[in-house]
């Protein structure tokens, strides 16, 4: 990843993705680039069978979490209650008896808390201005959003553009310099009727730029008409369409709307602007920040370092979930000096890497100087970053929030000499052995910022198609993260024939990618037993003068996080609305006490206790981050003269 998906030039790197594309159309089935179908299977990776089922909404039965109170943002259910709607389903009941159902499994599968409303359209006469609030947007009351349904008569028309305009009207407005996740999810089984502007282009209209708002849609035993105008409508709004042909997929495909709408990335950071050129690059000073940025555009940051501390600038951009890209979208970073014309340090380049759907994307550059102090960018002074957003025609134009966090390490003081660069996974390589208790239910984090932390052990919980869960784990100087992703055997639509992908990325603690080495860290998905394994070398401070991938990152104690996916193809492959995973743990080695090469085991006693904190990437002249692959691009390995010393520097 950047993120989950993401390739960076010259090292390949799997960003957090997202869902499938849908342009204009059903969303085709989508089979894996060949890089990942090509990647070595991974000897004696062991499968333990997950629970196929697991009671819908939380993992595997533990109590939902509640959502952060001081989120913003919300979900709005907008129901086509038309006279269509008093139809038999064909099994004897209504499609509104469907729909009560399905939206009552939606609004169970919430976290408590979350703002939820509902608003109906077409309940009470044929007036094409006949829609209602039935339930305002507050934390989510179930019981109150049941009684609210019970007592619909499918009667009138279908004024969907109305619907739309005041659905946008129910959310909560977002605070100033605040990023929120509003979400409309209109669900309908036909199209608008009613006079005026046409729904697709109300929903262009409210939509806007999409970085607060997107509007979903889910069509219910649809016609072509109608299907065509509600995929117009999700596209318009930067959403996804998804397609509900009986009761049962209604209620899995409102399950995995309202949920993904919940389980938003959460930010944190100062609202920034980014500049339109270098010469109006804002400074940022160590901490986190919020901005966003639109198809084809450059935002500029300015970083002021002096001569001998490593600086990394990692940046996160959250697209809507699945919505459509192309497998070359994705982010273009690059750290420059600035002093006399700009000198390119270091790039990294993050891609989705295939068109299933967008996905969170994490880069990250460093400036790590050289040991002697002579390369081109050692000097003191500014340091400009440029984030370039690279979209093909025909990908989504909503503008994305981006992330971007600033850290500096203080380098090591005088009377430390640190230990060799660790460069070999050892006891913590793909065959080695990993913890067999019984999993414990957990539920992921949305982002770095809530990332849920893991002891050593076995972890159960569940994935939506296009969703990414982040989790974190304390690893200590000398130490080596080592886990494995397992995917149980899962209930299957019939006659299905799309394949899909699960996808683990491991991040250093300044959310820099940590490349797979010797480990495969994606496959296919079919619905079928499947296993992701990752691992990192141990920590050593002089790692960031090697040039791997898998070893540069890994120089800083701290918490590694662990991100993983589920791609956006498998809302045609899996017949529950979330899918089983469990996480085998294990933090291999003994800690130490410090950076120094004659640093001792924290159980033995005080040592070299000097700390470093961020990863950085060494160059004399320019080079590309490592960020999946190992191997560098010809020419632009900057390693120092001497890395991957076997005696300490």
């Amino acid at each position: 990843m950047g993120a989950i998906p993401g390739t960076p030039t010259g090292h390949h790197t799997r960003g957090d993705m997202s869902r499938t594309a849908r342009r204009g159309g059903a969303r085709s089935a989508r089979r894996p680039t060949a890089a990942l179908t090509a990647l070595t299977v991974v000897a004696g990776a062991l499968l333990t069978a997950i629970p196929a089922f697991l009671p819908p909404g939380v993992p595997g039965g533990a109590t939902a979490r509640a959502a952060p109170a001081d989120i913003p943002g919300g979900l709005i259910l907008v129901l086509d209650a038309s006279g269509s709607m008093a139809e038999d389903d064909g099994t004897g009941t209504t499609r509104m008896d469907d729909a009560r159902e399905a939206l009552g499994t939606a609004v169970d599968a919430l976290p408590e808390g979350y703002p939820t409303g509902l608003r109906l359209y077409g309940s009470e006469n044929s007036d094409c201005t006949d829609t209602r609030l039935a339930q305002p947007v507050e934390p989510v009351d179930p019981e109150a959003i049941r009684d609210a349904l019970g007592s619909v008569g499918p009667t009138g028309n279908t004024p969907t553009s109305l619907a739309l305009e005041r659905a946008v009207e129910d959310l909560p407005e977002v605070p100033h310099g605040a990023i929120a996740r509003r979400t409309v999810l209109l669900i309908s089984d036909g199209e608008s009727n009613c006079d005026g502007e046409p729904p697709c282009e109300v929903a262009e209209r409210l939509a806007g730029d999409g970085v607060d708002l997107r509007i979903d849609t889910v069509g219910f035993r649809i016609g072509e008409e109608g299907r065509a105008e509600l995929e117009c409508i999700a596209e318009a709004g930067h959403g996804t369409y998804y397609d509900a042909p009986d009761g049962e997929a209604l209620g899995r495909e409102l399950e995995r709307a309202a949920r993904l709408s919940a389980d938003g990335y959460r930010f944190e950071g100062e609202e920034v602007d980014g500049g339109a050129d270098a010469a109006s690059a804002p400074t940022l000073e160590p901490g986190g920040y919020l901005d966003r940025i639109g198809p084809g555009e450059t935002r500029w940051y300015a970083v002021d370092l002096d001569d001998v501390s490593t600086a990394d600038v990692a940046v996160t951009a959250v697209p809507h979930p699945g919505v459509a890209v192309h497998r070359r979208d994705g982010l273009l970073l690059t750290l420059s000096e600035s002093s006399d014309k700009l000198r390119r340090c270091v790039r990294q380049d993050v891609r989705f890497g295939d068109d299933e759907g967008a996905m969170i994307l994490t880069g990250a550059v460093s400036r790590v100087p050289s040991p002697n102090g002579n390369a081109t960018c050692d000097a003191a002074g500014r340091y400009l970053l440029s984030v370039e957003r690279e979209s093909e025609e025909g990908s989504d134009g909503a503008h994305w929030p981006i992330e971007l966090r600033v850290a500096v390490e203080e380098p090591l003081p005088d009377d430390v000499r640190p230990a060799a660069s660790a460069t070999s996974y050892g006891a913590a390589g793909p065959d080695s052995p990993l913890p067999t208790d019984e999993p414990v239910d957990i539920e992921g984090g949305t982002g770095f910022n809530d990332a849920v932390e893991l002891a050593p052990g076995v972890h159960r919980d569940r994935l939506l198609p296009a969703q990414t869960r982040f989790y974190r784990v304390p690893v200590g100087w000398g130490q080596q993260l080592r886990y494995r992703v397992e995917f149980g055997n899962e209930p299957t639509l019939e006659e299905r024939s799309a394949s899909s992908w699960v996808r683990t990325v491991a991040y250093a603690p300044h959310r820099a990618p940590i490349g797979r080495g010797d480990f495969r860290a994606d496959r296919p998905y079919r619905g079928e037993e499947s296993a992701v394994d990752m691992g990192t070398v141990p920590v050593t401070w002089t790692n960031r003068y090697e040039s791997s991938a898998a070893v540069t990152p890994v120089r800083s104690p701290g918490d590694h996080y662990i991100a993983v996916s589920l791609g956006p193809g498998a809302t045609e492959i899996a017949r529950n609305a979330a899918i089983g995973v469990v996480l085998r743990v294990d933090v291999v080695g003994e800690e130490l006490t410090g950076p120094g090469h004659d640093a001792v085991p924290v159980s033995a006693g005080e040592g070299d206790a000097s700390g470093a904190e961020d990863e950085g990437e060494r160059d004399d002249g320019e080079r590309d981050a490592g960020n999946g692959d190992d191997s560098a691009a010809p020419g632009e390995s900057g390693a120092a003269d001497g890395a991957g010393w076997g005696a300490p520097l």
